[in-house]
């Protein structure tokens, strides 16, 4: 199957950015969409484009040939940032772009395991030389632990039930692809609840997913290193596509954005701190009509931005 994904906020991400000569980072690569639109802005924009799954990268390889000699892909998870810089002996770029949903590739591609539409092996892994697989969560996985993971990462209300019935099924025999959970999962949440909120598994399928790549454990943190490696007026833009992320993004934007900390009742600030970026847009960017229209994935994707300061 063909690496496919089309890229959300397109525009309005790298607009953002306000391309100029200089060094970027697509922290997130994918097909190479955001990449190529960055590449294309400035003949003297120079690219490193990073994504865990090796798919992404042969991919936007081949899409960015005709860039070839101002990009470098690499093979890596973006909460690595610091260490990519510094093997390659940079200390500063001047923008960089996460988009953080998962590739319409590695949904619509049976063989990955992230889709409750499509029968196969439970894998989910993003990088597939990880060891943790969305089956051993499920079949390893304490029911108290898979509880919490329902609940936590799919803010699923039926969490305790659901896991409860997949303990029940493990006993019987594992749990191992796609189709088999998500008969579970219909059969533990009543009939009358299933008919709201979209599919059934959608919730435990994004947390499983979170689960098995860590998504949510390392945000925080790399949005602080992308913030710390960029250079003065350099701009970080962050897609996000479901509320857990996007909570984190906006408490860790607002945190890189706030100065004194001291309490309020203080006459003088004690603390000394200092704003390290600005907040560009204090409400998200949203896609428009169109974009929604044509790619319904979109709906849910926001767009924040900070300014290194």
């Amino acid at each position: 199957m063909e690496f496919n994904h089309v890229s959300v906020l397109l525009r309005e991400s790298v607009d953002a950015l306000n391309v100029k000569a200089g060094l970027y980072v697509d922290g997130t690569m994918g097909g190479g969409g955001h990449s190529r639109e960055i590449l294309a802005r400035d003949p003297e924009a120079r690219l490193i484009g990073i994504d865990r799954d090796a798919e992404a990268i042969a991919s936007a390889r081949k899409r960015l040939e005709e860039f070839a000699d101002r990009v470098e892909t690499v093979n890596d998870n973006f909460s690595n940032i610091r260490g990519i810089l510094s093997e390659r002996g940079i200390s500063e770029i001047d923008g960089a772009v996460l988009d953080l949903g998962v590739s319409s590739y590695q949904l619509d591609n049976a063989g990955r395991g992230f889709s409750y539409m499509h029968d196969a092996p439970l894998d989910m892994r993003m990088n597939r030389a990880d060891s943790l697989t969305a089956a051993q969560v499920i079949n390893s996985y304490a029911g108290d632990e898979l509880a919490r993971v329902f609940y936590e990462y799919g803010e699923e209300r039926w969490s305790r039930r659901i896991a409860g019935f997949i303990v029940r099924q493990r006993e019987k025999k594992p749990i191992e692809t796609t189709a088999e959970l998500v008969d579970v999962i219909k059969a533990a949440i009543p009939a009358g609840a299933r008919q709201d909120g979209g599919h059934p598994a959608k919730r435990v399928f994004q947390a499983v997913r979170i689960e098995v790549n860590g998504e949510l454990k390392i945000l925080e943190q790399a949005l602080r290193d992308f913030a710390a490696a960029l250079k003065r007026g350099g701009r970080l833009a962050v897609i996000t596509f479901h509320s857990l992320e996007d909570r984190i993004v906006k408490r860790t934007f607002a945190d890189l954005s706030s100065g004194c900390i001291c309490p309020k009742d203080f006459p003088v600030c004690v603390c000394g701190r200092k704003p390290e970026a600005k907040l560009i847009n204090r409400k998200p960017i949203l896609p428009g009509r169109a974009e929604t229209e044509s790619n319904p994935r979109s709906k849910s994707a926001k767009l924040r931005i900070i300014e290194k300061m």
